[in-house]
């Protein structure tokens, strides 16, 4: 199962990053492909924060625009909703007590991880700080380009 990072999905949408062609196609193959996509709330949350935050797109998606995208992507026949288990709390102090960090930044971060651990996923992202969390599988299409 493939869980994406919202780097890679900012990147697919942000028509001034230098990295939006690879993203793109990265993002369209994996809606238009055969493996599971685990969307999780971390990740759609920061996609509609981010991307609707004056910033990181030089025109900002409104909120009406970010929804729909997001829901696009639900309506997939290859994604689902990959949510939190019970002991979702106690793993993400794991990953971040292992990885030696104190919270921060990073903390987003371990929860993609965690989830990402629980499904057998494979985080697919642009963000190297996930090398960081100790038997976590990572991916990192921009670099086949």
């Amino acid at each position: 199962m493939i869980i994406p990072d919202t780097s890679l999905l900012l990147y697919a949408y942000n028509t001034t990053s230098s990295d939006h062609e690879a993203a793109k196609n990265w993002w369209e193959g994996c809606l238009t492909g055969t493996e599971m996509v685990g969307l999780c709330y971390p990740v759609l949350f920061s996609f509609l924060r981010v991307g609707t935050a004056t910033g990181a797109f030089r025109v900002p998606f409104t909120l009406e625009r970010a929804a729909t995208e997001i829901n696009h992507w639900m309506d997939s026949s290859v994604t689902r909703l990959v949510v939190e288990g019970p002991n979702h709390f106690q793993r993400v102090i794991q990953l971040l007590e292992q990885a030696g960090a104190v919270g921060g930044n990073l903390t987003t971060d371990a929860q993609i991880a965690a989830i990402a651990a629980e499904y057998g996923g494979t985080i697919h992202t642009a963000d190297r700080d996930f090398l960081r969390f100790q038997g976590v599988r990572t991916h990192f299409p921009l670099d086949e380009e």
